[in-house]
């Protein structure tokens, strides 16, 4: 019977839920966008907020990208291993 792997000591850049990691990725973005948009308006200063923008994507965009992919993902699929070949799997319905 194949065995649950634990957990990958990789970088994990998945959210609580969908929705919270959506709103991280609306702030990232908002805080890009504006402090672009806002350069003729403000002076370059504002361009001190793009920074932030990481903050709130952990990383770069694409490391916001992957953490959605995590979060969509998690407690969906898990990687088992058999006879020291790997596979990725839907996971087990562990309701009853």
């Amino acid at each position: 019977m194949p065995q649950p792997v634990a957990k990958p000591a990789g970088p994990d850049f998945a959210s609580a839920s969908v929705p919270r990691h959506l709103a991280r990725g609306a702030v990232g973005l908002g805080l890009i966008a504006g402090s672009i948009a806002l350069v003729p308006v403000a002076g370059p200063i504002t361009l001190l907020a793009a920074p932030l923008a990481l903050i709130a994507f952990r990383g770069c965009p694409t490391c916001w990208m992957v953490g959605l992919a995590q979060t969509i993902s998690r407690g969906r699929l898990e990687r088992q291993c058999e006879d020291g070949v790997c596979t990725l799997a839907k996971a087990a319905d562990r309701t009853g």
